[in-house]
């Protein structure tokens, strides 16, 4: 139990979430509670009078309103998969952890409007299994996807591997089912494309990481199934040329690049050290690494050619050829199987477990104009060397998403490194060419200081107004996103 209040109130108030969700859904012994109160990191820990299991939007809706009115501290809570703290409770207030894991019903799939309504603890591969049934996708893609939560990839706006395609969470998202901080239920469920009706309140929820709101449902745009891939890891002669390449393959393919990832050697070295079972995808170094996986639901794509290929297979092998003898493409593998794809995709998800195995490590969650990432990577890395880091980046060069790892080099002491010179260095270099230090994993607790420290004042000032006009009583997961102030 959180100390900040008396043993008699905590009591009180889990009996009175008992009352709400049944007995069976409050947990408040310290046994039960302990998963709840980290993330994937491990690295943030604090106490919580209890947690709540809430079975619907009715649920959700009586428990804020009973925090509100008590003045305690709300927790949104998905898959626990982040990696920001975002979902951990903070030290200095009482808090209920909100776990939302029970809402997880698909309510409606519209095969005709491409559409589907998914509550907030729906898991997203469970999505991807229901509308692939049907011959659709719901594209967002990344490693988590067994374990994270649609609501959870809402709050934090999820990118991953597809987003050069398909888009952010947001861009997925045509309305939102959502409970205020005073208790009241907002419903936007229904679907359209085109609606412009006043303020855009989904967009307002979506990335605010639970601040504003507790998610519990969406409806989600959904694709045709691709009916033919082309998969293959490059090797392009520098990391400046990825560029041209991806949008030479975009103009060939119709914009059919569904993913773009940078692997450079430093990665694809790590992640075979830590894990021999994963092949090399190429025999020689790899210079500027990519993972580039090309689809098509178009019949036509599908085809199969004299030589016992199909057709959008061969389009990509005519451009490959076409870039290496011009120069940009160094070595190719394409995959020749669903096995081959899978073992490239392994790898790719692969990296960041093979980093944190490897030893200590800082990740940065940065993003960069495309045509800047070049200019970054060359400069930061030498930077970095000069330091004793070693930088093991891998990215979503696609979308200008890179996950910039620092490690100690071989030689180096990670203790005796100076992290925070490095820290200020990428943030300056970031803020000189119009970058982001938080693509995709979100702010939560551990990017509060640069937050505060990078973010400009007049938009810290707005959202700060915001959360004071929906959450006077600041219930809603605070110590995350907005830095005091």
């Amino acid at each position: 139990m959180n100390g900040a209040i008396p043993n008699a109130d905590a009591h009180r108030i889990a009996d009175a979430l008992r009352a709400i969700v049944g007995k069976a859904h409050v947990l408040t012994q310290s046994e039960d509670v302990a998963g709840y109160l980290s993330d994937w990191t491990g690295v943030y820990h604090s106490a919580a009078l209890a947690v709540v299991r809430p079975g619907s939007t009715g649920e959700v809706a009586e428990v804020v309103k009973l925090c509100n009115a008590r003045n305690i501290a709300l927790v949104p809570q998905g898959g626990r998969t982040g990696v920001c703290g975002g979902g951990v409770p903070v030290a200095g207030s009482p808090s209920v952890v909100l776990s939302l894991t029970r809402l997880n019903a698909i309510r409606s799939l519209d095969t005709d409007g491409r559409t589907v309504i998914a509550e907030a603890g729906v898991v997203l591969e469970a999505l991807h299994e229901a509308a692939l049934k049907l011959d659709l996708i719901f594209p967002l893609m990344f490693g988590a996807k067994g374990s994270c939560t649609i609501g959870g990839n809402l709050s934090t706006n999820a990118g991953g591997s597809n987003v050069v395609r398909y888009g952010n969470t947001r861009e997925l998202c045509l309305g939102l089912e959502a409970v205020m901080p005073d208790g009241s239920v907002i419903n936007a469920l229904s679907g359209l494309r085109k609606d412009n009706t006043g303020y855009d309140l989904k967009d307002l929820l979506i990335g605010a990481e639970g601040t504003l709101g507790v998610i519990t449902a969406a409806v989600f745009k959904l694709f045709p199934a691709p009916i033919a891939r082309s998969t293959a890891f490059l090797s392009v002669d520098k990391l400046e040329s990825a560029i041209t390449v991806l949008n030479r393959l975009q103009d060939q393919t119709g914009g059919g690049v569904e993913a773009f990832e940078y692997i450079p050697q430093p990665a694809v070295d790590v992640i075979c050290k830590v894990f021999p079972a994963i092949r090399r995808p190429l025999e020689g170094p790899v210079a500027a690494g990519i993972l580039v996986e090309v689809a098509s639901s178009r019949r036509h794509d599908s085809e199969q050619m004299e030589d016992g290929s199909i057709r959008l297979e061969a389009d990509v092998m005519k451009l490959l050829t076409e870039l290496m003898d011009e120069g940009l493409v160094l070595d190719a593998m394409i995959a020749q199987s669903e096995q081959q794809r899978a073992d490239l995709w392994k790898m790719r998800e692969s990296i960041l477990e093979a980093i944190t195995e490897s030893g200590p490590a800082y990740h940065l969650d940065i993003s960069l104009p495309l045509a800047r990432i070049a200019h970054f990577v060359e400069k930061m890395d030498a930077e970095m060397l000069r330091l004793g880091f070693q930088p093991l980046t891998v990215g979503h060069l696609g979308d200008g998403n890179l996950h910039y790892a620092l490690s100690a080099a071989e030689d180096q002491d990670w203790a005796t490194l100076r992290l925070e010179t490095a820290k200020e260095k990428v943030f300056a270099e970031l803020t000189e060419l119009n970058g982001s230090f938080s693509a995709e994993h979100g702010i939560g607790q551990s990017k509060l200081s640069v937050m505060a420290k990078l973010k400009e004042p007049a938009q810290l000032a707005v959202m700060h107004s915001i959360k004071t006009a929906l959450d006077p009583n600041n219930i809603m997961n605070p110590g995350k996103l907005l830095p005091p102030g």
